[in-house]
């Protein structure tokens, strides 16, 4: 089994058990699932560098990357250097994340925040939308189209933003629907976890105008977010190159300073 396979049997079994902790009727009760959204895809559309900026503390390809920062200061740094939003990953097991981590964060800024996590579930949205997200990520190679109609739709009801992430040009052309918003390349393989930038490159010609392209992973330097924008990329997810510093929120305002002044 790959690396994916194995996140997957695991949160079949995770998801399973929360559901019996926690009934969706209980979700649905949250002060946060009445708050209204904000719309992730509309402020890629509107900005010059497109960050968007990433709480994770560990990883299965980088193990720690680093576990002595709380989220709050994380998350009011990132809106202080003035990213287009932030990715918090909530999977406990391979990433150290929580859903804690959704809620302070988005009681420690005002960005539209989504939660990165490996969705397999309707119940996993709505968890989302009760913890504070305004953006959800389906991973094309987790799920079959009508999962992605299903989870989509759902998750447009809810008044939240989808990324669609794919890995290649078969995992696309089964996933593109009106339901999305963002197609996101994920230029690191999720089952060997190697990282190429060219993904999104030569993915970016397939993918339609009306969604916004975001290209996620392996994204360290200036120059690189200056050759994917030519590819007519309007988003980039960074999350290692902040959090791997003591100080992430004024590393991203260096590197969005650099950006914009390029």
């Amino acid at each position: 089994m790959n690396i994916l396979d194995n996140i997957a049997r695991d949160k079949h079994i995770e998801v399973k058990l929360r559901k019996q902790l926690i009934p969706i009727e209980q979700l649905e009760c949250s002060v946060l699932f009445e708050r209204k959204t904000v719309s992730l895809q509309n402020r890629l559309k509107t900005s010059q560098s497109g960050i968007i900026a990433e709480h994770k503390r560990r990883s299965p390809s980088k193990s720690t990357i680093n576990n002595g920062l709380n989220v709050q200061d994380v998350a009011s740094g990132y809106q202080k250097a003035g990213v287009c939003g932030m990715s918090v990953l909530t999977d406990t097991k391979y990433f150290g994340g929580s859903l804690d981590d959704l809620i302070i964060a988005r009681a420690s800024c005002n960005l539209p925040i989504l939660r990165k996590e490996f969705i397999i579930d309707e119940y996993q949205i709505i968890e989302a939308k009760a913890h504070g997200a305004d953006v959800i990520l389906l991973i094309a190679a987790l799920l079959s189209k009508s999962q992605i109609k299903q989870f989509s739709e759902l998750a447009k009801h809810l008044n939240l933003n989808v990324l669609l992430e794919v890995h290649d040009r078969s995992e696309l052309e089964k996933s593109i629907m009106p339901s999305l918003d963002m197609i996101g390349v994920n230029n690191r393989n999720l089952k060997t976890f190697k990282v190429n930038l060219e993904t999104s490159k030569s993915l970016s010609q397939y993918i339609p105008e009306e969604f916004v392209k975001v290209s996620e992973s392996g994204i360290s330097t200036v120059n690189a977010i200056k050759d994917l924008q030519s590819y007519g990329y309007q988003g980039f997810l960074i999350g290692e190159n902040f959090m791997k510093t003591d100080h992430p929120g004024e590393n991203a305002l260096r590197f969005i300073n650099e950006l914009e002044n390029k």
